[in-house]
């Protein structure tokens, strides 16, 4: 009988060891799942890595925010830049105005304004409005100093020759007039692409003294539209003055507004 005492008492010593040390097993895998209260708040190191967190991404934003120095110089210089290229422009188109009026001023001077303008790439959008106006006939332009290749050389031209443009009809006529003695003029087509003003001549007309012209056609197909592979010029400067353009084989030159020529 107190054999059996002990026996029983030590098996449930043995179940209540079991139990406990599977409960205690099992607790922290219970524990572990279990959602923090709401009203639980952060140890004072998780708070302060948040904070940290904080501060570095607000740095970060004012940083992407705050303007680069370099971009700014940057900018700042392409500015000064363009200004002092406005100002030698402008001081390029004076002398050549002055060329115009005058036909005294040097050629070398006459020369690298014309440079600085070919240079400058001075947007084009209105220039054909400028060059042919807005109506038919167009506007006239006399020729006034030619330049070679590169602008290696040039002079005043010596005859009157006088070009006319007329945006609305897309026409040009090309003349050398000789006063009393007559003019040979060419007329034709054309068509403008940015500032290249590509043309194709379709009659040829001649005029001596006090007779009847006489017009010779060139035998130009009507419905064919002028290209870089015709004749053709690239603008580089127009105003109700002047203007400035490179040919196809390489010479540069420019007009000044002019009144019709009709003889």
């Amino acid at each position: 009988m107190g054999s059996q005492a002990v026996i029983s008492s030590s098996y449930f010593s043995c179940l209540s060891f079991v139990a406990l040390n599977s409960f205690q097993a099992r607790l922290p895998i219970k524990l572990s799942v279990l959602p923090l209260h709401a009203n639980a708040k952060p140890t004072s190191h998780h708070l302060l890595k948040f904070q940290r967190l904080k501060t570095r991404a607000t740095l970060d934003e004012k940083e992407q925010n705050a303007p680069n120095p370099l971009l700014i110089q940057e900018q700042e210089e392409e500015e000064k830049m363009q200004a002092r290229s406005n100002l030698e422009v402008e001081k390029s188109v004076k002398v050549l105005k002055n060329a115009a009026k005058t036909r005294k001023v040097a050629k070398d001077e006459v020369l690298s304004a014309m440079s600085v303008i070919e240079k400058a790439k001075i947007d084009p959008s209105g220039f054909l409005d400028t060059l042919g106006g807005s109506e038919s006939p167009g506007r006239t332009w006399m020729l006034v100093f030619t330049a070679e290749k590169q602008l290696k050389g040039g002079r005043y031209f010596p005859l009157t020759a006088v070009q006319r443009f007329d945006a609305a009809g897309k026409r040009i006529e090309n003349g050398v007039y000789l006063g009393p003695i007559g003019c040979l003029t060419f007329e034709g087509r054309f068509t403008w692409k940015k500032r290249i003003l590509a043309f194709i001549f379709e009659r040829i007309r001649i005029k001596i003294g006090p007779l009847n012209p006489l017009e010779i056609s060139l035998g130009q197909k009507e419905d064919r539209e002028p290209n870089t592979k015709d004749p053709f010029f690239i603008w580089f400067y127009i105003d109700e003055e002047i203007a400035v353009a490179r040919g196809r084989s390489g010479g540069t030159a420019f007009w000044c507004r002019c009144h019709r020529v009709t003889t």
